[in-house]
């Protein structure tokens, strides 16, 4: 009984794909539309997804080994200092000044987030970008997975979207295109059936 059921719903799925006489032109293209856009969104939506997620990580690696941790000195109090997020609930960090040693040997000060509530001379643990300059920590290498995966998705949502609705719209073109076709036939046909009922 539910081989005969699974089969009854095949045929009605693939209706159109079957030779019968009601079947139109029209609904072999529209099969063949459906067909295409459900594998471009999962083929490609896999793949955009997939690049997309490996050229974030590799981006956010690239930024892990650009940024490096030095050991620098508080020039003020942080308890005087900005927080880092104005407004916004922090981790307790503040943007203060700080003086450090750069890998050439040279002394730089600028501000950089560090901890709340330490006193001038005290020592923190700063981010340099390439340039030296203070910056804020780099993900770490799971916040990039999951940060890659999160933007991947994303992508791959987005393209399978557009190829959605691009489908839609040749499904619509096809659907004005059969109520023209009616109509003109209605057009033809009509009169004849007016004058039979008259």
């Amino acid at each position: 009984m539910r081989k005969a059921q699974r089969t009854r719903r095949t045929r009605r799925l693939l209706w159109r794909w079957w030779s019968n006489p009601l079947r139109r032109h029209d609904d072999v293209v529209e099969a063949w539309i459906v067909l295409a856009v459900w594998t471009v969104i999962a083929l490609g939506g896999t793949l955009v997804g997939t690049l997309t997620a490996q050229a974030t990580d590799q981006s956010l690696a690239r930024l892990r080994a650009e940024r490096h941790a030095v050991r620098a000195v508080l020039v003020e109090s942080t308890a005087r200092a900005v927080p880092v997020a104005a407004g916004v609930a922090s981790d307790g960090r503040v943007r203060a000044k700080v003086r450090w040693t750069a890998s050439d040997g040279s002394t730089r000060t600028g501000r950089a987030p560090v901890d709340s509530g330490q006193k001038a001379g005290a020592r923190a643990v700063v981010w340099t970008d390439s340039k030296g300059q203070p910056t804020t920590q780099p993900p770490t290498a799971t916040e990039a997975a999951s940060q890659a995966g999160l933007v991947g998705a994303g992508a791959a949502l987005a393209f399978g979207g557009v190829t959605f609705a691009a489908g839609r719209v040749a499904l619509w073109r096809l659907d004005r295109r059969r109520y023209d076709q009616w109509g003109s036939e209605w057009a033809l046909v009509g009169p004849q059936w007016r004058r039979r009922t008259t």
